[in-house]
């Protein structure tokens, strides 16, 4: 009867160990890292790219009244010619901050990258 539990807990004590082992770290997303994908086709890199957005955005007037603060996301494609095409609002904070984030992406001029790509950029809106 004792070979039999400690047979069990020695298997039990292997297979743990095994699924252990197999888990690995997840990879940092772009989100995590801080570092958007799409920067390097810009030209300047992510610092420029950042400052452009920051720089180009008029605040809309009903988010201001109302203090709508946070971040919308616009997702595009980039093509081979570093057009921006299929721009779209994926998340938005109301008040007009979206159609805002939507405009001044549409404003972006990028880098000829050679192929066609889908790519998210986050525009902040602070007061």
């Amino acid at each position: 009867m004792k070979v039999k539990h400690v047979l069990v807990a020695a298997s039990l004590a292997f297979f743990t160990a095994g699924t252990c082992a197999a888990q690995t770290a997840p990879k940092a997303t772009a989100a995590q890292t801080g570092k958007l994908p799409v920067a390097e086709h810009y030209p300047g890199g992510q610092d420029s790219l950042v400052a452009h957005l920051q720089r180009s955005i008029q605040y809309p007037a009903m988010a201001k009244r109302n203090r709508v603060m946070g971040t919308c996301i616009i997702h595009f494609t980039l093509k081979e010619d570093g057009a921006i095409t299929n721009a779209k609002i994926l998340k938005e904070v109301g008040g007009g901050t979206g159609q805002e984030a939507l405009r001044v992406v549409q404003l972006l001029k990028f880098n000829a990258p050679g192929y066609s790509q889908e790519y998210s950029v986050p525009v902040n809106f602070k007061l």
